[in-house]
């Protein structure tokens, strides 16, 4: 039986985002052991933080309340916070 687009996930569209070279640099060392999987994945999250981006009703904090407070610190190293 056939899915009806109902039933299909919704695949987000991506752009590139440039930025400088060193700024990249600066996030691959956060990044470096810190759980995330990718700068990618490390600005999404940053970048929904910072706008303010609700999770769904329901969902699960990806992160415990000690990662979150190594990320933030390491977040106001870089001048970010």
């Amino acid at each position: 039986m056939p899915q009806t687009a109902e039933r299909r996930p919704v695949r987000e569209t991506k752009v590139t985002v440039k930025i400088p070279r060193p700024l990249y640099r600066k996030v691959q060392q956060v990044v470096d052991g810190s759980g995330f999987s990718s700068p990618t994945e490390f600005i999404v999250y940053v970048l929904r933080d910072v706008l303010g981006e609700q999770a769904a009703p329901g969902a699960k904090a990806a992160f415990s309340e000690s990662e979150l407070a190594v990320i933030k610190r390491k977040l106001k190293n870089l001048g970010y916070l």
